[in-house]
């Protein structure tokens, strides 16, 4: 796909809303509403790519209340015509199809190929890719099993989403403070996991979140990885202009 000129696409990552209080969510959302105000302009495309929420669970007939002010943002630039794609983080892994109906926003559960430009990029969240963190992965599987989601579908709204938000903030406390430096590139599992890609395919850009710490790292000639970083403390984002990925940090 080619870029209209002067056109950008944008790249942001883990809002986390909801998280630590409902004062502080507050605030960080009309932060995030109007940064995308500032880029509804020229904005090509948009990718969201997970944990916008601390916890999501899209029961059959209920959604988490809250986050009306971001949601209606969404809803105002898809219907504008900018095609929004968001990816689950392992935060708001249980989205069903909520998004796709309401807003018009397309919904993506791996990492995935685009072509922009004739740049090549690989776009994902991040979780539970590389080596290690099998406690995580064998987590996940259970987690994205769609009878263990339906059991859960049976709790009362009132207990499941409380029990979810405790579990939510237990993860935040086990991170510690590994998400505030870089940890060298042979310690970084999403360089590694870029750079395994790589024996057996190119990409331009591979472009991630989860990790709540900004990178730019090349990777060789030809290819680079980018972390965007969080809402949470860096208010960090990437842009591609047709030529180029640049990772920014906005300061209203």
């Amino acid at each position: 796909m080619e870029l209209i000129a002067q056109k950008k696409i944008y790249f942001l990552s883990d809002f986390h809303l909801g998280a630590p209080d409902e004062k502080s969510s507050l605030i960080r959302e009309k932060k995030i509403v109007r940064f995308l105000e500032t880029i509804k302009h020229d904005a090509h495309e948009i990718f969201i790519l997970g944990d916008i929420f601390d916890f999501w669970y899209e029961y059959k007939k209920v959604v988490p209340k809250g986050y009306v002010r971001l949601l209606g943002k969404l809803a105002e630039l898809s219907d504008a015509g900018i095609p929004i794609h968001c990816f689950v983080g392992n935060h708001d892994m249980w989205m069903r199809d909520y998004f796709q109906k309401e807003l018009n926003i397309s919904v993506y559960f791996q990492p995935t190929t685009f072509v922009y430009n004739n740049k090549k990029f690989l776009i994902g969240h991040g979780d539970g890719l590389g080596p290690g963190d099998h406690g995580y992965k064998f987590i996940k599987k259970i987690f994205r099993n769609p009878l263990c989601q339906w059991a859960f579908g049976q709790i009362h709204p009132s207990w499941g989403i409380g029990l979810a938000n405790y579990f939510s903030k237990k993860s935040r406390e086990k991170t510690g403070t590994s998400d505030e430096h870089f940890l060298g590139e042979d310690r970084e599992w999403l360089i590694i996991y870029s750079k395994s890609i790589l024996q057996t395919d190119f990409y331009n850009y591979f472009i991630f979140g989860h990790r709540h710490y900004p990178i730019d790292f090349t990777l060789n000639n030809n290819s680079r990885y980018i972390n965007l970083g969080d809402w949470i403390r860096n208010f960090t984002y990437a842009e591609f202009d047709g030529t180029d990925v640049t990772l920014k940090k906005w300061l209203e």
